[in-house]
């Protein structure tokens, strides 16, 4: 504007009047002409942008979460880490949602990351003891949660809520270690903190009676959850189990003889090939005999549909069955046995799955955590099975044992885990003081404390000396295997294409061989020259834990083994094989 009032004022010296006021219009003109060109452009200049809120993004990635959009979840994640490089809440939100999707090694990649920005964030290091958790370093995970919970809340929050999920992952610790009473305590803590906790409501509704179970699983189910397909599916089936058993049979499995103890033979059992496979029992249902597998991997009696059919059993409800194997999932259903008798023992309204398509020769398998609430002993050599009586508690009454052939009995059992009777209100639940804590009897103090997760008993295994990794024992697998994932850290790998490896769910496609091993448990050492290694991320998935490799029959055989379920112990003692005469 200064230039254009100079350039008026030297004109208006020189010219007449007539051209002195047109000039002056003309100019008025150009000045208008260019204010106009100058509003807009000033209101072209971009405005100041506002920096998102990064509690809002926090707040829609967790319900992103809730929801399984774990991808979106993740991206929402991110952009707080944008704004916030240093968020704790962030990096845990992504380190569950890399868990879910069953992603171990990103999960791991974004603990690491997020210790370095927050090492101190609680949450962080509940996320931190989840993975332990599932990457199978349990007494680690436990250490964290238990740090999360004692440690008082900072003078700058003293409002800040106690941290739910570590209750949680403290309750599974104490599960897996057999301190039930402890678990309880937990999980019923977890729920009271935060009871919209999707992983919360799923444990906690275990410890409910039950017919109110029923009426929450089929609210659970109800809603969108961030529960995968297959955990859907269980869930649906449990349901639908539960409904089905309330007019199937009343009551629980039940000891009838008389006697508290038996001896019987173990049987020598063929594969379809010929091959020896393992050791049985002589098993006796509704009359009828068979020779059922006797499996420490697996859980339950599972017979064949044809001696289903010779028994008279009926179907209560469908389930899926699954296992070692590249084929899909079996088809089974759950039927209830009048009678089932092994050795000198009776027992009746068992709980029996039966399936059409087994790989075995036999009629069936019958896992040994059926006798959970008994001290069993297999003496492998002598090919002889002993049950007796476990040591009661101190203070406690013996109860009389009986069969363990579903998680879902409706009496308090003798292993200190009440299932719970119907009647009650969802509020009013089975009593802390029925549960039980891990038991190591005087006479039991040398033997193993494994870890427990549902019907598998983990031994903790050093392979080459090294650091302690969990082995499902699994006298249904014919000889040692390692994890594949973990005989790649550890040695050399070859493909072995003709090795055949068979389970639940039919042929293992891709075998491998690992150059030789030691492995250490159970105050034993066994040198592997060549171990087989296989894909087991299906067993890890459904343990919730890695399980790195299996303790099988060529090893076993050697040896006599104690176990008790109850309190998740077992004894492995080196037995020559008896002189033959």
């Amino acid at each position: 504007m200064v230039s254009i009032k100079s350039f008026v004022i030297r004109r208006t010296i020189s010219c007449n009047m007539r051209v002195d006021r047109l000039f002056t219009a003309l100019v008025r003109v150009a000045c208008i002409a260019i204010l106009a060109q100058a509003i807009p452009a000033q209101e072209a200049k971009p405005a100041a942008t506002t920096q998102p809120d990064p509690t809002t993004i926090l707040l829609d990635a967790k319900a992103l979460y809730r929801k399984g959009s774990f991808d979106q979840s993740l991206a929402r994640y991110n952009e707080v880490l944008k704004a916030d490089p240093h968020s704790g809440d962030a990096y845990a939100g992504m380190v569950r949602c890399y868990l879910k999707q069953d992603k171990v090694h990103e999960a791991d990649d974004a603990v690491r990351k997020g210790l370095l920005a927050d090492p101190a964030y609680p949450d962080l290091k509940v996320a931190e003891g989840e993975l332990l958790f599932r990457q199978g370093e349990i007494p680690e995970a436990g250490a964290l949660f238990n740090e999360v919970i004692t440690t008082p809340p900072s003078p700058a929050q003293p409002n800040v809520p106690p941290n739910a999920r570590a209750y949680l992952g403290a309750a599974l610790v104490a599960r897996a270690t057999a301190m039930y009473a402890r678990e309880h305590i937990l999980i019923t803590r977890a729920h009271a903190i935060d009871p919209s906790d999707l992983d919360i409501q799923k444990e906690w509704m275990l410890t409910l009676p039950t017919a109110d179970r029923i009426k929450l699983l089929e609210d659970y189910l109800g809603r969108n959850t961030n529960d995968d397909a297959e955990t859907r599916r269980t869930l649906k089936e449990h349901l639908d189990f539960l409904k089905a058993s309330q007019f199937a049979q009343s009551g629980r499995c039940r000891m009838v003889s008389d006697v508290t103890s038996t001896e019987t033979n173990l049987i020598p059992l063929q594969s379809r090939s010929g091959d020896v496979q393992g050791s049985g029992l002589q098993v006796t249902i509704n009359g009828q005999d068979s020779r059922l597998l006797l499996d420490t991997g697996a859980s339950g009696i599972l017979i064949t549909s044809k001696l289903a059919s010779l028994a008279g059993l009926k179907t209560v409800s469908d389930l899926r069955m699954t296992g070692v194997g590249d084929k899909p999932d079996i088809q089974g259903h759950v039927t209830y046995a009048n009678s089932v008798r092994i050795g000198k023992l009776e027992f009746q309204n068992c709980q029996v799955h039966v399936v059409d398509r087994l790989q075995t020769a036999n009629d069936g398998i019958i896992g040994a955590d059926v006798f959970s609430q008994f001290l069993i002993e297999m003496d492998f050599p002598r090919s002889t099975l002993r049950l007796n009586p476990l040591p009661p508690r101190p203070g406690e009454t013996p109860a009389k044992a009986s069969l363990k052939t579903s998680e879902e009995e409706p009496a308090e059992d003798a292993e200190g885990k009440p299932s719970g009777a119907s009647g009650a209100a969802p509020q009013s639940k089975v009593s802390t003081a029925n549960y039980s804590d891990r038991y190591i009897a005087p006479e039991m103090h040398s033997y193993v404390q494994t870890f427990r997760i549902g019907h598998m008993l983990l031994v903790p295994t050093k392979i080459n000396e090294g650091s302690e990794k969990l082995f499902l024992l699994d006298s249904g697998s014919f000889d040692n295997t390692l994890a594949l994932g973990t005989a790649q850290e550890i040695t050399k790998v070859h493909r072995a294409p003709r090795i055949d490896v068979k389970g639940i769910n039919g042929d293992v496609k891709k075998v491998y061989v690992a150059d030789r091993v030691m492995l250490d448990f159970g105050h034993l050492r066994q040198t592997v020259p060549d171990i087989v290694a296989i894909d087991m991320s299906r067993v890890s998935r459904q343990a919730g834990t890695e399980v790195s490799g299996t303790l099988g029959m060529v090893m076993l055989r050697l040896l006599k083994v104690r176990l008790d379920y109850r309190d998740a112990l077992a004894d492995f003692q080196y037995a020559p094989q008896p002189a033959r005469h």
